[in-house]
Parts: structure tokens; C-alpha cells; sequence
């Protein structure tokens, strides 16, 4: 049996990709037009085929070309389309450019006929007469060829990940390639246990200091307690051929990992955090702060540099007077200490905000990895 092959479109950093690594998928390629989170996603996944440029202008035929494969060969096209045109978070603009791109994604399913696809969308894609235009348009291009489930909703902390981030899953198979499949049979795994921010956050340094600033000072000791399937997910479960080898090793021979940077308050900010309640959010900045005992809500990615490179609101750490760290971002979304982000705040924070979390996903994939059997 040869590998069974994914392509990541609109990859950023990864999440969807170390989610189909750890369920069994070999990811040849990925592509992304933001060289930040391309260069993070090079890092992690260094066999893969990197496509630094903008998925709209991808051809099916090229692309399977450029892996060296036929049509039919491909196992899986995965990938989530920027979403702020649909997010009830954001603008919610019907007319985003950015939003024609969810309909590039399932132009190439057609075009290069793999024999599944998965994408990711924020609820948002689901309500309204303009998105359902938008939905119609895309799925028109794989309708009488795949089996095409009804869209699935998932909030991630159903499945062990320490965060209410909901999200959408499109996903369709070719009859002859795979076992039926359910919407049912999607949802989590028996021995699935809740995680809270007290367990995502154990282990971490708590004390940030100020001036850990370069990329160097955020390489800090870091321990995993426990041995559930989170505890064990951040520390292991190392597909063949991922992870950046200096990042492993640093974790396995000194126990340290990188982004656990520090974020300058002024005296009068740390003072007026010091009066937010677990739950509650400042008046100012409106940062929330994180409840030990409960989930993070969805972590938001900003704005890119082409809308004008707004950053996202952080939350506040549960017991301490600051924002998190990229490395808290990053347990919180369900990421291992090994993986690798921009080693620059702002940038990191945008790649985790938004990722796929590698625990969803890999539950996800791997339902369809099983349903595709000894392909």
C-alpha cells in the first residue's frame, strides 16, 4: 500500500495538515499566498510540496502535475478558505473578494477529482440568502460526482480541545473510493474527556517576564502533565517526516519550547487588568479573562497587512495580569509544544487564530482515513 496523499489548501501554519499526518495522510502540498504562515508551515511539514501563491489562480491539472501525480491518485483535497467575509464576527460582507475563494476550492475538487475533499468554514457561511448563493455556486462544480454530507457543526471543545471554537465542515467522497459515510459517524471518540484552560495551561511558565521579546527568550522549560489524550498529544504523536528537528530536539533533550513570549503593560493597564474577573472582560481593551475551570472562546486571527494589520484582542491569562503567550495561544487550540509558529507575536497569533485545531481534525480525517481502508 503506497501513502495516501492530501494537498492543504489555504494551509496556513498547518492545523488541518498535522491533523491529517496524525490520521494517517501523507500531505504532499500545500498552499498559501501569506509567506509568514507559509514559512512556519515549511518548517513543520519540510516533505512537502510548498506553493507560495494565491489559491484562485491554482489549476487542478497543474497541481496534480506539480506532485507528480494522475487524476484519481489523489487521496484527499483539504483546506480552509479565509472566512472573514463570512464570519458574524466580522464585517460579514457578502461582496469580500476573499469569500470567491471558497468556491475556487471545490473548482479544483473538480478539476483535479480527488477521492475526498474536507473544507472549513465559520458558521456564518450558513445563514443568509448571499452565502447560500455563495454555498450553491461551489458545490455546483462537484454535485451528480461526489456524495456530498450535510454540513457538519463542530465546536471543538466537544472533542477534548480547551476552546468553544465552532466551526463548519464540508465534506464529500467518491461512492466507489470509500465506505459510506454519515454525518454521525463524525462526532467524538468514546473515550473523548473535556479539557479545560487549567489543564491546556499546566506546565507552562507562568511567570512571563516583560522584556522576553526576541524569539530566544521565548524558549522556555515547559512540562505536560497527565496522560490523556490532550497531555499525550502535546508532548508526542510525531507523524513520520514532521516536525522541524532542532524544535524536537530542544523539547526532548532541554524540555523547552518556543513563543512563550512576554507582551509590554504599562503599569496603569496591569493595574486595570488586576480588577477583571474570571469571565469578564476589560472596559478598555476588551481583553477576557480566561476561567481556569472553563473553555477559551474562539481565539481570533486580525487582519492581514492588505486590511490594515489590526490585531486581534488576546485574552487575559487566567491568574496573571497579561495577555497569554503564543505558546499558551497555541496549547489552547490544541497544538503540541514541538510545532512551530512565526517566531514574531503578531504573526503567530494570526496563524493559530486561524488554524484548524490538529485534535479536531485529526478525529475528523480520521474517520475518513478509515472509510478509504487499505487504499
Amino acid at each position: 500500500m503506497g501513502p495516501v496523499k492530501v494537498v492543504d489548501l489555504f494551509s496556513g501554519a498547518g492545523g488541518l495538515s498535522l491533523g491529517a499526518a496524525r490520521a494517517g495522510f501523507e500531505v504532499s502540498g500545500a498552499a498559501e499566498l501569506d509567506s509568514e504562515a507559509m514559512s512556519a508551515h515549511r518548517i513543520n511539514f519540510p516533505n512537502a510540496l510548498h506553493m507560495e501563491r494565491d489559491v484562485s489562480k491554482l489549476d487542478g491539472t497543474a497541481l496534480l502535475a506539480a506532485l507528480g501525480l494522475r487524476r484519481g491518485e489523489l487521496a484527499g483535497l483539504i483546506g480552509g478558505p479565509p472566512c472573514q467575509g463570512f464570519s458574524c464576527i466580522g464585517k460579514n460582507h457578502k461582496d469580500d473578494p476573499r469569500n470567491r475563494l471558497f468556491i475556487d476550492f471545490f473548482r479544483l475538487v473538480a478539476e483535479s477529482r480527488p477521492k475526498f475533499f474536507l473544507a472549513e468554514n465559520v458558521p456564518g457561511i450558513l445563514v443568509g440568502s448571499g452565502n447560500e448563493r455563495i454555498r450553491a455556486r461551489a458545490l455546483s462544480h462537484v454535485e451528480g460526482r461526489y456524495t456530498v454530507l450535510r454540513p457538519l457543526m463542530i465546536c471543538a471543545s466537544e472533542y477534548g480541545v480547551p476552546t468553544t471554537r465552532t466551526r463548519v465542515f464540508f465534506i464529500g467522497y467518491l461512492r466507489d473510493e470509500l465506505a459510506p459515510l454519515h454525518p454521525e459517524d463524525f462526532g467524538p471518540s468514546v473515550d473523548v474527556t473535556a479539557v479545560c484552560v487549567r489543564d491546556a495551561l499546566r506546565g507552562l511558565p507562568l511567570k512571563i517576564r516583560q522584556e522576553w521579546q526576541d524569539e530566544e527568550d521565548g524558549w522556555r522549560v515547559v512540562r505536560s502533565y497527565g496522560s490523556g489524550p490532550f497531555a499525550c498529544r502535546t508532548r508526542g504523536h510525531v507523524p513520520r517526516g514532521v516536525g522541524d528537528p532542532r524544535a524536537l530536539a530542544r523539547l526532548r533533550l532541554e524540555s523547552r519550547a518556543s513563543g512563550c513570549l512576554g507582551t509590554v503593560h504599562s503599569t496603569l493597564v496591569a493595574k486595570r487588568y488586576s480588577r477583571v474577573e474570571p469571565g469578564t472582560r476589560d472596559t478598555i481593551s476588551k481583553s477576557h479573562r480566561l476561567e481556569l475551570h472553563g473553555f477559551c472562546p474562539t481565539l481570533r486571527a486580525g487582519t492581514g497587512p492588505e486590511r490594515g494589520r489590526f490585531q486581534a484582542v488576546r485574552p487575559l491569562h487566567p491568574t496573571e495580569n497579561r495577555v497569554i503567550t503564543p505558546r499558551e495561544a497555541a496549547r489552547l487550540q490544541g497544538f503540541p509544544d514541538w510545532f512551530q509558529f512565526s517566531p514574531a507575536k503578531w504573526h503567530s497569533f494570526r496563524q493559530i487564530g486561524s488554524s484548524v485545531s490538529p485534535i479536531l481534525a485529526e478525529r475528523i480525517l480520521g474517520v475518513i482515513r478509515g472509510a478509504l481502508g487499505d487504499t
